[in-house]
C-alpha cells in the first residue's frame, strides 16, 4: 500500500475503539480517528467468531485488497480500523467492497472528487 502503514500495537487499537468515530454495517465496522501524520494507518481485525484461521485470513486478505484498490480515494491523515463481523465470510467480494465504501462515505473519509 502506497500511502498507508499498519497499526500493530494493542493500545493503538484500543485508542481508536474508545475515542474514534465509528459506523457499522452487517458485514463490517469501521473506526477512524485523525492522526498528526501525512499518511493513513490501517488495522484489520477479524475475531475468532468469524471462523477458523483459513476463513479469517481469507476475509483479512479481501479487506486489505479492497482498501488497497480504493486507497487513493481515502483522505489522508487518519488511523482506520476495519473490524470484520460474523457474516463477512459468507459475503461476496463485491458485497464487502460496497459495505466498505458505504462506511467510508458515512465517516466522511472519502475524497470529494470520487
Amino acid at each position: 500500500m502506497q500511502f498507508t502503514s499498519s497499526i500493530r500495537q494493542n493500545y493503538e487499537f484500543r485508542r481508536l475503539y474508545n475515542a474514534g468515530k465509528s459506523t457499522a454495517t452487517g458485514l463490517l465496522a469501521v473506526y477512524c480517528r485523525p492522526n498528526r501524520r501525512g499518511a493513513n494507518r490501517l488495522g484489520i481485525t477479524v475475531g475468532t467468531k468469524v471462523g477458523n484461521a483459513v476463513v479469517r485470513n481469507k476475509v483479512r486478505r479481501r479487506l486489505k485488497e479492497i482498501y488497497r484498490l480504493h486507497e487513493a480515494e481515502v483522505r489522508r491523515g487518519f488511523d482506520i480500523v476495519i473490524v470484520a463481523r460474523v457474516k463477512s465470510p459468507s459475503a461476496t467480494y463485491r458485497q464487502l467492497e460496497a459495505d466498505f465504501l458505504r462506511t467510508v462515505d458515512k465517516l466522511g473519509l472519502r475524497e470529494t472528487g470520487s
